[in-house]
């Protein structure tokens, strides 16, 4: 299903003159149990999350750290799991097995093989949205132009490599990760909206 509304690409020039915009809704940092099990059953009974994942950044050559957070968002809240510090619940694993539950992000197939790292378990439901974009005429794959193309605003990826592992998440990497996983959301939404 072509559809010339958007845009093949975007340049740097008109990226920079796009407004910058981040995830505005409620954000929920998930660093034990009691906080996982007052929040998750907010994300049950969605067709529809935004999915991202964060690692610790590696500067030796080869190198790669584990997951250290899984984002989940809706249209108005995202959920930031730091597995590093409460591990892949059940329930959570269960979500991103459930093929009826719509996980939408960009390279999800680099993100589900690293967490099957963490625990084993059969992925469904996920839309890798940089082959899915395709079909509507856009051929460029980062996140960053995709959100340009399709929500007409710009993202910042400042955060991008910092320490995913710190102690306490800053909020400048709070609502970095939050605004990946919505993006993905508001990107597939827009999408499919009509369909």
């Amino acid at each position: 299903m072509l559809n010339d509304t958007y845009k093949e690409d975007i340049t740097v020039e008109e990226l920079a003159k796009l407004e910058l915009s981040w995830f505005r809704g409620e954000i929920v940092l998930v660093d034990d149990l009691k906080t996982f099990y007052e929040v998750f059953p907010r994300l049950l009974g969605k067709d529809l999350l935004g999915f991202d994942t964060e690692t610790r950044p590696t500067f030796t050559k080869g190198g790669r750290n584990q997951v250290s957070l899984i984002q989940l968002s809706t249209a108005d809240l995202a959920c930031l799991f730091r597995i590093n510090k409460i591990g892949l619940p059940r329930e959570l694993v269960d979500l991103l097995a459930d093929p009826k539950v719509i996980k939408a992000g960009v390279a999800v197939h680099d993100d589900i093989r690293f967490l099957k790292v963490v625990k084993k378990f059969n992925p469904g439901g996920f839309i890798d949205l940089q082959n899915f974009v395709k079909d509507y005429g856009i051929q460029i794959a980062g996140l960053k132009k995709l959100t340009a193309i399709v929500l007409g605003f710009r993202i910042s990826k400042r955060q991008q490599v910092t320490d995913w592992e710190a102690e306490q998440l800053s909020e400048a990497q709070q609502i970095y990760a939050a605004t990946d996983a919505w993006v993905c959301h508001q990107i597939y939404s827009k999408l499919t909206e009509g369909n």
